[in-house]
Order: C-alpha cells, then sequence, then structure tokens
C-alpha cells in the first residue's frame, strides 16, 4: 500500500470517527427534542414536518453507525453524502425563513449553506478511502 494511500484511509478513518459521533449526537436531538428541526422541513414534503425530523433523527443514527463500525465504513460515506445532500433543501429553507430576522440570526442562517459543502465532500471521501 502506498504511503498516499494509508494517509487517505487515515483521514478517512479519522472523519468517519468524527462526522459518526457528531450525527449520533443530531440524530439522538432530533428524536429527543424535534420541535427545532421540524421548522426546517419544506412544506412541499408529503406527511407532517414531525414525521420528517423523527425519520432524519432515524436516518442520521444509522448512518452513525454505518460510519462507526469499519465494515459497514465505506456504505457510511455513501448514505453520510445522501444524508447531507437531503438535508440541503431544510438549510435554505432556513436561510428563506430568516431573511428578516436579525442580523444575527440570517448570518446563521447563510453560514450553513456553505458549511454543507466540506460535509458533503468528506463523505465522499469517506466512501471512497474506507
Amino acid at each position: 500500500m502506498t504511503k498516499k494511500l494509508m494517509t487517505a484511509r487515515r483521514r478517512a478513518h479519522r472523519a468517519a470517527l468524527f462526522t459518526g459521533l457528531a450525527l449520533t449526537g443530531m440524530g439522538t436531538l432530533h428524536l429527543v427534542k424535534p420541535e427545532p428541526f421540524d421548522h426546517l422541513i419544506p412544506e412541499q414534503l408529503p406527511g407532517t414536518a414531525r414525521q420528517w425530523s423523527i425519520g432524519s433523527g432515524f436516518a442520521e443514527l444509522g448512518t452513525a453507525a454505518l460510519l462507526l463500525i469499519p465494515a459497514t465504513r465505506k456504505a457510511g460515506g455513501v448514505a453520510a453524502t445522501a444524508l447531507f445532500v437531503g438535508v440541503w433543501p431544510g438549510n435554505f429553507k432556513m436561510a428563506w425563513d430568516w431573511r428578516h430576522a436579525s442580523a444575527a440570526k440570517q448570518a446563521i442562517s447563510l453560514g450553513r449553506l456553505p458549511l454543507q459543502i466540506p460535509m458533503i465532500m468528506s463523505a465522499v471521501r469517506i466512501a471512497r478511502n474506507a
């Protein structure tokens, strides 16, 4: 194995652990206190916002498990990529909904949009290098 490949695998391993732990926290939060997430759900989706908030919590926990178990890490990277792309519309909705809010809220909502890109890229790297 080349040194470059070993380095890529080590980075993917660290990223998978970090992402898996973060998703564990967020997934748990979605299940324990779903109310703040309900407002991020686009109205165009079928079902209730609460169903989507709870469902995304389970999706985050499932993805976290895939990332944290080495044998399923590659699948976890694919799942995380899909999850991060899938929740991006909620971040757009938040930015739109908060467009007339305080400057601090606008900065938070707009700041979330570009932060999704490195999360997606990291998930892709995990899928490729795990």
